[in-house]
């Protein structure tokens, strides 16, 4: 990165093509001085723009009846099945337990448990 000598703005690059010559310059956006013959150039690494639509994935039926939790002998409150999914989440300050979560496996009730 130069600077100019007059004004002290950065210098940007500038690359001209002169027939088959390829001319690079630096050059001033304030002052409009300008340093010919360039010798060494580093290449900014290039921004890469992605699309800027969020991509939308469908679950199909088969795929959301896959059951990858864990499942646990707990009574559920709201209909009286003994099986349930269970994950831990930590709700509250690091200091404190967890809440254990469960999710029903008949009525998809989901209740916790505080420790």
């Amino acid at each position: 990165m130069e600077f100019c000598p007059k004004c002290g703005t950065r210098l940007t690059p500038a690359r001209k093509e002169r027939g088959s010559k390829v001319v690079v310059a630096l050059s001033c956006q304030k002052c409009g001085y300008k340093k010919r013959g360039v010798d060494k150039m580093v290449a900014a690494p290039k921004i890469v723009e992605h699309d800027s639509q969020e991509r939308v994935v469908v679950i199909g039926k088969e795929a959301q009846k896959l059951r990858t939790l864990p499942t646990v002998r707990v009574e559920c409150p709201k209909c009286g099945n003994m099986l349930a999914s269970a994950w831990q989440v930590q709700t509250r300050g690091s200091d404190e337990s967890s809440t254990q979560f469960f999710r029903c496996t008949k009525c998809s009730h989901t209740f916790r448990e505080y420790s």
